[in-house]
């Protein structure tokens, strides 16, 4: 925005609700701007406008007065990215322009309106306007804001400018391919239909005219452009272990082809592993096709398009990652699996229902369950969802085994249900349990152990030909380690924290990390020398201690 730009647009408006001007001569306080950012950002989305404006340096009458607040690039750099991290999805001022006038320096801050569905947060609160006034965002708004999601399809909304002519030829014959695969019985049929009837049948067209989903599918690369400021487009990247980029590829539409070009770059090496009792090694693909086919194209069908971002799979020597912009609706993968039945609402239902259609992905609500049977079949970890960012899921599929004794556990307990195999595979993953997950395991006999650090339970142990390395988890107890330092200072006169660490070390608790294991010794040694008067630190200090028998025990071991 330059000067005649913004003397015009002072001219042609008022403050309202999507409109601010402060004098801010001297300054501005970043916490108002935070607010005034939540409120504007979420009245342009209940007002339908494409942006709102703040404007510093401009008092009430709209007479140009000038700011010194965020005096140059480098500072306006810094508040947008402090905004960005403050909001609840990582939302910042579209632009931020100086505007140098004749009269003095204005700053004017664009701010896009919230997402549809996700009303903008400052810190944790919800603001709004009401006239003129910084306010709360009513309960009222937010439910407005937040219905947005389940109210609007963007897949299913006509693009006006579109034509047949958009849309490739050899997606379309594809398309016919997989409809024949989904509903044989319609095939004699099929080959009768005009395309137009059958981009009708598959519920691609509405009215006659061309959709987003069916461009998303169906629409030639030239056509992508009809989908802006949507990106259209998936990156398939290959990475070392050491996360190195090696290599990459960009696809754009038709979904439908280029899916199976994507997948074809996967490396699918095969994976041989060794079960006990047995001489013949098991040897398998790294990733089923099922699962990557089902994970790719559910980041096509639940991408949030309005976020304008790609989706994107980076493949590792051992496992792949799956990327797509969006929340994941059903909030928990527990919810997923729990439930067993199709949500509620989806965000791209057109294009969910057309994906079904055209056998790109099963049935709504059951492709991700029978994702995770699928890789429990194959005793592999499960898929694993990543969903700690608000507006990105990540899905991780693994193509090796990371613990053989999980792996060993799957195959002799074949009538664990798909529910408890998920704490399961939480627990080789050594990610976090919650106390009712934990009671759950506990309650069924397969765990030991205290939180955090669990492992798989006797009889589990003893099914699964682990007995050894359930003594390892488990351990001894305590009157074993205690006997073992007594002995150790009895017959070598003394002993350094360094001796009793190298002593203890193969012996403590495998599920112990070391620095569970060093204060696990701290509090052996504490019990021996200041509950049972045992043992005493002559040492300089407790960080270099040296531990001898007390010299009362070496009496009653003379008499």
């Amino acid at each position: 925005m330059n000067e005649a730009a913004l003397k015009i647009f002072l001219k042609e408006n008022q403050e309202n609700e999507v409109i601010e001007f402060k004098t801010a001569e001297d300054g501005f306080d970043f916490e108002k701007l935070g607010k005034y950012f939540s409120a504007l950002s979420n009245e342009a989305n209940l007002k339908s406008k494409e942006a709102a404006w703040l404007i510093l340096g401009v008092n009430d009458k709209r007479e140009i007065v000038g700011t010194r607040y965020l005096p140059n690039i480098k500072t306006i750099n810094e508040t947008k990215l402090k905004i960005l991290t403050l909001t609840n999805n990582g939302y910042s001022f579209s632009e931020i322009y100086p505007v140098d006038c004749a009269e003095d320096r204005v700053l004017v801050f664009r701010i896009l309106p919230a997402l549809p569905g996700i009303p903008v947060s400052f810190k944790g609160h919800y603001y709004a306007r009401e006239g003129e006034s910084l306010v709360a965002l009513s309960l009222q708004k937010i439910e407005k804001i937040r219905g947005q999601a389940v109210s609007r399809d963007w897949s299913g909304e006509i693009v006006e400018n579109a034509s047949i002519d958009d849309l490739d030829p050899q997606a379309i014959k594809k398309a016919r391919v997989e409809y024949k695969h989904k509903h044989p019985q319609k095939a004699a049929e099929l080959d009768q239909w005009s395309d137009l009837k059958f981009l009708k049948k598959i519920k691609l067209l509405i009215d006659g005219k061309i959709t987003r989903a069916a461009l998303l599918l169906l629409g030639n690369e030239e056509s992508s452009y009809l989908l802006s400021p949507a990106v259209a487009e998936i990156s398939w990247i290959l990475k070392d272990a050491t996360n190195r980029e090696l290599d990459y590829s960009h696809f754009s539409i038709p979904f439908i082809l280029n899916a199976e070009k994507v997948l074809e770059k996967i490396r699918n090496l095969t994976y041989r592993y060794l079960p006990d009792n047995t001489l013949f090694p098991i040897e398998i693909p790294q990733y089923d096709s099922y699962v990557i086919r089902e994970a790719l194209h559910n980041c096509i069908a639940h991408q949030d398009y309005n976020l304008n971002s790609k989706i994107v799979l980076v493949e590792f020597p051992e496992h792949l990652i799956f990327e797509n912009a969006g929340k994941f609706l059903p909030e928990t993968i527990e919810n997923v699996i729990e439930y067993d039945a199709p949500q509620k609402f989806y965000r791209n239902k057109f294009l969910c229902e057309a994906m079904v259609n055209l056998n790109m992905i099963d049935t709504i609500g059951s492709g991700i369950k029978k994702m995770f049977s699928v890789q429990r079949k194959r005793f592999f970890p499960l898929p694993e969802y990543n969903l700690t960012k608000a507006y990105d899921v990540k899905v991780t599929v693994f193509g090796k085994v990371l613990d053989k004794n999980y792996t060993q556990l799957l195959m002799n307990k074949m009538d664990l249900d798909l529910a408890t195999i998920i704490l399961l595979d939480k627990l080789q993953k050594k990610s976090s349990l919650s106390d009712d997950q934990i009671k759950v395991l506990k309650s069924k006999n397969l765990i030991e152990g205290r939180k955090p650090n669990f492992y798989i339970a006797a009889p589990l142990a003893n099914l699964s030909g682990q007995k050894v390395q359930y003594i390892k988890n488990r351990g001894f107890k305590d009157e074993y380690y205690k006997k073992r330092i007594v002995e150790y200072i009895h017959k070598f006169g003394s002993a350094s924290r360094q001796d009793i660490e190298e002593l203890l070390q193969n012996e403590l608790p495998q599920v112990l990390n070391i620095e569970q294991k060093r204060k696990k010794i701290t509090n052996l040694l504490n019990a021996l020398s200041k509950k049972e008067g045992i043992i005493e630190n002559v040492g300089k200090s407790r960080r270099h201690s040296l531990w001898v028998l007390k010299a009362e025990v070496l009496a009653e071991e003379l008499v």
